[in-house]
């Protein structure tokens, strides 16, 4: 490849021709190859470019039935509804019985598909929800408007919880039509300020989730502020850990690689540019954030402002337990409902 300015071109952009913010690299030959065209040839390093495919898997196995937690949440029962009228899910809806009827009524949904259960408070929907779940009784949990905090006290009780003595943490799958692509990032909702050990918990859940969902190999970028080992910032230390436990088969079924900013991450040619060689770089398949902050920023950054969907799910727990922001769309909620279907099938 050669460099190409046009006159205007923002500084900064060389190697690649600016044009109507589109991005084109020119060969030898002159040929214009689009990002687009770009990403095809790499495709064979992604897992998949749309969320589309976990409705296709839902279809495809035998139909889940997802409970949803304190479920008057409009936008919990109008993707319950949908991925009921599309034969994705069986739904149970527990939460105080009035407000779900009268959220039913103002979207118009037909209620008679739906088991209900009244619990007139978040503690005793919580419970109710779990118990339903650990008997065997329906697949996996859906949180609706009911605090996080109350609905993993349940998902931990002891007697009747969802234990499975693996640490918990939060995976959110986001498509990215910038990139072309789904990109998984973890942890954004559980895990506060984890250290070593509870990230390599959280890296070993992330990459199970994959493994479940057809990806042999996935590739793990460990984010950063830098690309280089900096004793005073203690997320790079962690990510070299990462790398050589990977390494050393200490961590297995996926290729690890950090610390990488998030531009290597994102970008190959970033990658290239800062003379990083990594077969991660530019084509990673989950991003692990340092912290609870960078995640939450990252994942909602990923959503509004690149016009993305994702699809969120508590791993760790004996079922996967849906878990998205109050204010996510009703398709985010459609496809982690799908999601959480997909992993809870044997």
């Amino acid at each position: 490849m050669h460099a190409v300015y046009p006159q205007g071109a923002p500084f900064g952009y060389n190697r690649r021709e600016w044009m109507g913010h589109r991005f084109f690299q020119v060969g030898p030959n002159g040929r214009k190859a689009t990002e687009t065209r770009l990403a095809r040839r790499r495709s064979r390093f992604m897992s998949w470019t749309s969320l589309q495919f976990l409705l296709d898997r839902c279809r495809d196995g035998r139909k889940m039935r997802v409970v949803a937690v304190c479920a008057q949440d409009e936008d919990v029962l109008f993707a319950l509804d949908r991925a009921s009228r599309e034969g994705i899910v069986e739904g149970v809806l527990v939460g105080s019985k009035a407000k779900i009827e009268g959220a039913a009524s103002a979207l118009g949904v037909n209620l008679a598909p739906f088991e209900i259960v009244d619990a007139p408070t978040e503690v005793e929907a919580s419970e109710q929800a779990v118990r339903l779940v650990s008997s065997g009784a329906a697949d996996t949990l859906m949180k609706g408007m009911v605090k996080t905090a109350t609905l993993l006290k349940a998902v931990l009780n002891k007697e009747w919880g969802l234990r499975s003595g693996d640490l918990l943490s939060h995976l959110f799958m986001v498509e990215i039509p910038k990139l072309n692509r789904v990109v998984g990032h973890t942890d954004g909702g559980i895990n506060l300020y984890p250290d070593l050990k509870t990230k390599v918990g959280i890296l070993n859940n992330a990459v199970d989730c994959y493994h479940k969902l057809g990806v042999a190999c996935p590739k793990v970028a460990v984010l950063g502020a830098v690309e280089v080992v900096n004793p005073d910032m203690p997320c790079t230390v962690d990510a070299a850990a990462l790398v050589q436990m990977n390494r050393r088969g200490q961590i297995k079924g996926c290729l690890v690689d950090g610390p990488l900013a998030l531009d290597n991450a994102v970008s190959l040619e970033a990658a290239k540019h800062k003379g990083i060689v990594s077969d991660v770089a530019g084509c990673a398949d989950i991003f692990m954030v340092p912290n609870i902050e960078a995640g939450n920023l990252l994942g909602k950054v990923m959503l509004y402002m690149t016009g993305g969907v994702g699809a969120g799910v508590i791993l760790g727990a004996q079922k996967p337990v849906i878990l998205t922001s109050r204010f996510d769309s009703a398709e985010t909620k459609l496809y982690s409902i799908a999601l959480g279907a997909v992993l809870s099938q044997k």
